[in-house]
């Protein structure tokens, strides 16, 4: 008989587990007959000692296996996308619908806002209705009747992920790559997917500041995930500036479908959303190369498609029919709206990302504690993007709040967020590059 301490001191001792070992400790943390300090001990002796590839492989598989798996019988190739998070990242709400046009099926599990970062789920429980929380036969059904469907983890969806989490949490494991690889593959695993594609952010917005690290969560996501039978592959992008000129719920979905309704595009946004496409269809069979699938992923845009994709998909989970033609007049809007013009005249040559992030968290757009409500109105929209000349007539943001207090409390922080010079920064490349 196997017995809990045993495995823990194993890993405490520096020793490899077996795959035996991993799934006898995962089912006692899925069905509690572990307690949580055993599960703590474990988490940090894995963060001081670290996986092997093929116990990293195990344990993923394992957690995956701790709930229901989903299996397709569809016409396409079921793919998504997983971003390691950063601010102004609303990549999901375009690409899904764009691969779906494209002929692949997208069930897209998604998160809430961690921290700095915004979640793809706050976005999509700022439009009215929206379900962002269907059981597994509802992600089904829109799945194959529209192509796409994102929604949240369901309690089917490895559900040992989410009891070891919360446990990492409060024990100061979170850092863990090995943890942070299985906790984010155990959950796309489990949506049966043929085929994955990563946006791994490194920079001043990103939870991987340097490129060392980027490097490496990036290296250990695509080899476990081909291990474990998914083709993976991931781009490493940028995250020392927004991602999109908007950062804040409500604000980041008029973004989105700005950008789906080919009316205003960033180009930032465009050239991550295209090129993560273009992989993904790569990956999946449906395109010759990357270049091709980028092809196809910017007809998928130009046709308007994906935008026909999108309003399904919205109208499907419970949302407004004539969410596209009426987007503003079902989100919610700030009581107050301030531009906020730079000190000075000059270009951006520095961006505290982060304090971006913390400033929308601030103004009532994302958790300071997992319970904590939500203001879907609120947040930054015209943010200035590093390079942009800013003065009087362009400024550096524009504040959404709900009071005037809480926009002078957003002015200082976002001041202090950025840095404003006489000549131009060098331009920073935006794909850092390609794994797998």
């Amino acid at each position: 008989m196997m017995l809990p301490q045993e495995v823990i001191a194993k890993k405490r001792d520096g020793d490899r587990l077996s795959e035996e070992e991993i799934r006898f400790f995962i089912e006692g943390l899925h069905d509690e007959s572990i307690t949580e300090g055993q599960v703590g001990a474990m988490a940090m002796a894995i963060l001081l000692n670290g996986m092997a590839m093929d116990e990293r492989v195990a344990l993923t598989q394992a957690m995956r296996d701790s709930g229901t798996v989903v299996g397709w019988d569809l016409d396409g190739p079921v793919i998504d996308k997983h971003s390691t998070g950063g601010v102004g990242d609303n990549v999901s709400l375009m690409l899904a619908p764009a691969l779906a046009a494209c002929g692949a099926y997208v069930p897209m599990i998604s998160g809430r806002g961690l921290g700095h970062t915004g979640g793809t789920l706050d976005k999509f429980d700022a439009i009215p209705g929206y379900r962002t929380q269907p059981d597994l036969d509802e992600l089904r059904r829109v799945t194959q009747k529209v192509g796409c469907a994102i929604i949240g983890q369901t309690p089917d969806i490895a559900p040992a992920d989410k009891r070891l989490y919360g446990i990492r949490d409060v024990t100061g494991t979170v850092e863990s790559i090995d943890l942070i690889t299985s906790s984010i593959l155990s959950k796309k695993l489990a949506a049966g997917l043929d085929a994955l594609v990563l946006d791994v952010k490194v920079g001043t917005g990103a939870f991987m500041a340097t490129a060392e690290d980027a490097d490496a969560l990036a290296r250990s996501l695509v080899e476990v995930a081909n291990g474990a039978g998914c083709k993976t592959s991931a781009i490493i992008t940028d995250m020392n500036e927004p991602l999109a000129t908007a950062a804040g719920n409500a604000l980041e979905v008029i973004n989105a479908v700005r950008f789906l309704k080919m009316e205003e595009v960033d180009s930032r946004l465009w050239d991550v959303t295209v090129a993560l496409g273009g992989q993904a269809l790569f990956l999946a069979g449906l395109a010759k190369d990357a270049g091709d699938g980028e092809a196809k992923m910017r007809a998928a845009f130009e046709s308007g498609q994906a935008a026909e994709r999108f309003a399904r998909m919205v109208s499907e989970l419970g949302g407004p029919a004539d969410f596209m033609e009426n987007y503003e007049r079902h989100l919610a809007s700030a009581s107050v709206v301030r531009e906020i013009a730079p000190a000075t005249p000059g270009f951006v040559s520095r961006i505290d990302t982060k304090g971006l992030g913390l400033t929308v968290v601030e103004l009532g757009g994302g958790r300071v504690r997992a319970a904590d409500p939500i203001d879907y109105a609120v947040g930054l929209d015209m943010l200035a993007g590093r390079g942009m000349r800013v003065d009087e007539d362009q400024p550096i943001a524009r504040i959404h709040a709900a009071s005037e207090d809480a926009a002078d409390r957003a002015e200082a922080r976002l001041r202090a967020a950025y840095r404003i010079s006489d000549d131009a920064p060098r331009e920073l490349p935006l794909e850092k590059g390609r794994i797998g």
